[in-house]
């Protein structure tokens, strides 16, 4: 339990003391913003300080800080450090120098900032990039809350050859259709503050119900990472390569691409820059609470054997919800559960659209031609998500390339931030984006080096790709950072 609590300390005192330099850094002031300069009524709109936190918060917070989590702590107590570590350094970086970035520039999308920031080429392979994770986040966060809905609240036995699944899975269609269309307070704006709320239950439900139950859990100093011989965490972590599969199966919480993504959206509905780094940063800070919690969650739930360390996340999260709270508070947590994944679908194909629409110059002024361009995005959903749910492996093959894709995406935005610094006179910040940006191009290139998803490679092979394409990385963006300051 040590562990656990110094790993929350980290996180609040880092939040704290890294979110407020983070903000010195870049800078905000009282200039007008995007939401009142280009207010349309559809996607420009001024809202409220609290909502565009929450907002963002049920945006970035899908099934990630849960299921990662879940498999994460499989590794031992030492995600209880590494989880609030990464999350002040990388992540909630991330998440607010993107967000910022974007508010400043008139309230563009990530390709906007990455077409500003690097160049034609990176700017293409971004685009088609971007799209392909979006669209299995979409396929993503409507398969893993539609199952947990159907056999956890709904009582169903959630297979593909039933009926019941398809309607479960077509009602948050028809719902993330709606909220991709219509205008941004309209429907989001509305109901989050209910989901919010949900959200919360669940969240410092199962939190405090691991006191009260007294979930064992195991500290990182301990000679054995085992709780009466049930599990053994330090095989398990000596068996099953942590760097780099550690952060890749541990993304929302620690790091996520996708994120980036999001907080541009809201980048259209602040009312002023000084809210950035409450909506940005806490909000990434509050997420990686979550993945702390469900992380000691599973851990304690595994060492008491109410689940199994091989049950499966969505197994794990119902029993963990109903043995906390009981049959009825279960159920209200497990309706949060279900929120977070649907609260960050819907925005994720809403930004699809709105990508889409900025980069080809497609007109979004009516709902027609909006719904226009969502259903070509939606129909290719489907296909994704009826392909993951009829094969027998399909599901595990979609998450794992939703996990690389979605850690390999930041890395654009490391290098847009970093260039970004350069250009704006913060040169001697640069180290802030480069460090979580050297790190992350190291996991993502030695696990899809190795991964079977990728190229097969052993692993002496792939840690040494890892390493030099790292280098490599940061190389180039202290060079092209440099030359567009030249440049400008």
């Amino acid at each position: 339990m040590t562990t656990f609590l110094i790993g929350l300390v980290i996180l609040v005192g880092g939040a704290a003391i890294y979110g407020r330099f983070c903000e010195k850094v870049f800078g905000p002031d009282d200039r007008q913003t995007p939401a009142y300069t280009k207010e349309d009524g559809i996607d420009y709109i001024p809202m409220k300080g609290w909502k565009n936190a929450l907002i963002n918060l049920l945006n970035i917070a899908g099934t990630g800080p849960i299921f990662g989590p879940i498999q994460g702590i499989l590794f031992g107590p030492i995600a209880f450090i590494t989880i609030p570590i990464g999350n002040i350094i990388g992540g909630a970086m991330h998440d607010y120098f993107s967000g910022m970035i974007c508010l400043r520039d008139g309230g563009t999308q990530m390709s906007g900032m990455i077409a500003k920031y690097t160049n034609k080429g990176i700017y293409r392979f971004y685009n088609a990039f971007v799209c392909l994770l979006l669209l299995l986040v979409g396929a993503v966060f409507i398969y893993t809350p539609g199952d947990i809905l159907a056999t956890g609240i709904l009582g169903l036995d959630g297979l593909a050859t039933s009926a019941s699944t398809w309607i479960v899975y077509g009602s948050i269609f028809v719902y993330y259709l709606i909220a991709t269309v219509f205008p941004i307070d309209a429907i989001i704006g509305r109901i989050y503050p209910v989901f919010g709320g949900i959200l919360m239950f669940s969240a410092v439900g199962v939190f405090i119900g691991i006191f009260a139950k007294g979930y064992p859990l195991i500290d990182v100093f301990a000679s054995a990472w085992s709780y009466n011989g049930v599990f053994d965490f330090k095989a398990y972590f000596g068996e099953n390569h942590f760097l780099p599969t550690f952060f890749v199966t541990v993304a929302c919480g620690i790091l996520s691409g996708f994120h980036s993504t999001q907080t541009a959206i809201i980048s259209r509905t602040m009312k002023t820059e000084k809210q950035g780094r409450m909506t940005f940063y806490n909000m990434m800070v509050l997420e990686g609470f979550i993945a702390m919690v469900w992380a000691a969650a599973a851990m304690g739930a595994i060492n008491l054997g109410v689940v199994s360390a091989t049950g499966g996340a969505t197994g794990t999260v119902i029993a963990v919800c109903k043995d906390i709270l009981g049959p009825v508070g279960g159920v209200i947590a497990l309706a949060g559960i279900v929120v977070l994944p649907i609260t960050s679908g819907d925005t994720a194909l809403r930004g699809l659209r709105m990508t889409v629409a900025d980069v080809l110059h497609i007109d979004q002024s009516s709902n027609a031609k909006r719904l226009t361009l969502s259903a070509i995005i939606f129909a290719l959903v489907a296909v994704i998500l009826v392909f993951a749910k009829l094969n027998s492996a399909g599901f595990s093959i979609l998450w794992r390339y939703f996990a690389w894709s979605n850690q390999t995406l930041s890395l654009f935005a490391f290098l847009a931030i970093t260039v970004w610094m350069f250009e704006n006179g913060k040169q001697k910040f640069a180290w802030i984006p480069l460090i979580p940006g050297g790190f992350y191009a190291f996991i993502t290139m030695s696990y899809i080096f190795n991964a079977k998803i990728g190229l097969g490679m052993s692993w002496g092979i792939s840690y040494a790709a890892g390493i030099i394409l790292a280098i490599a990385y940061i190389a180039f963006a202290l060079s092209f950072g440099k030359k567009r300051a030249a440049a400008k």
